[in-house]
């Protein structure tokens, strides 16, 4: 968690960094695509499944996945040294994907009756402009996602998280339509491999243990340039 923390600190201080730059003033545009500070909004479809040492599969037809439409904010800075661009990125994004019953049959995936929460990224991305308006970038960093455990005793819910650490990769492709506004399309891969449960109230966090979670996610993006 503590980690986490760390990362959303980190995306706040480099989110409220490009807040306070006057954003739209002729003289602070970018004299190319593709170079320095950047922020984005993001959308696109999310889905979360059992790794490969997971096997919930009781019916033969149960999927064990999650899926939803995500969306977020985004922030970085590119660096761009002729063709290559390469620069620090970070990211929050939510989800609508949860567990449900699909004709009788739940439909989980290995950790019991979630619905997913916000989503934390922070990492870094290399570059290549294939073309004036048009580069091509592969990506990776940590992740940390939280999931909302809706389980209950009776009538009392338990108020559980499941707070789980992983790794990101991806790769896209961003579209300049003038030097300081763009497009981009991207697909990415995270992992969790650890996990820990997270009670609110005054109840202590439970010990970290392992995990097995494959998320994919193909995301659009809208930004600026400062």
């Amino acid at each position: 968690m503590k980690k986490a923390l760390l990362c959303l600190g980190t995306g706040v201080a480099m989110v409220s960094a490009l807040v306070s730059a006057p954003a739209f003033a002729q003289d602070s545009a970018p004299a190319q695509p593709f170079d320095g500070f950047h922020v984005e909004a993001l959308a696109g479809y999310d889905v979360t499944k059992a790794g490969s040492s997971v096997d919930d599969d009781s019916n033969i037809d149960n999927d064990q996945s999650i899926d939803g439409f995500a969306f977020g904010v985004g922030a970085g800075y590119d660096v761009r040294m002729n063709n290559f661009v390469i620069g620090p990125e970070a990211e929050v994004t939510w989800s609508t994907a949860k567990t449900k019953f699909d004709n009788g049959d739940f439909e989980g995936f290995g950790i019991g009756n979630v619905k997913t929460n916000r989503d934390l990224y922070i990492g870094a991305r290399v570059g290549y402009v294939v073309a004036p308006t048009t580069m091509v970038y592969l990506k990776g960093g940590y992740t940390n996602a939280k999931f909302d455990v809706r389980n209950a005793v009776g009538t009392v819910d338990t108020k559980t998280d499941l707070d789980a650490d992983g790794w990101r990769i991806g790769a896209g492709v961003e579209q300049a339509i003038s030097n300081n506004a763009f497009v981009k399309l991207e697909y990415r891969y995270s992992n969790y491999e650890k996990g820990e449960l997270d009670y609110r109230d005054d109840i202590p966090d439970g010990q970290r243990f392992d995990l097995d979670l494959d998320r994919h996610q193909v995301m659009a993006g809208v930004g600026v340039r400062f």
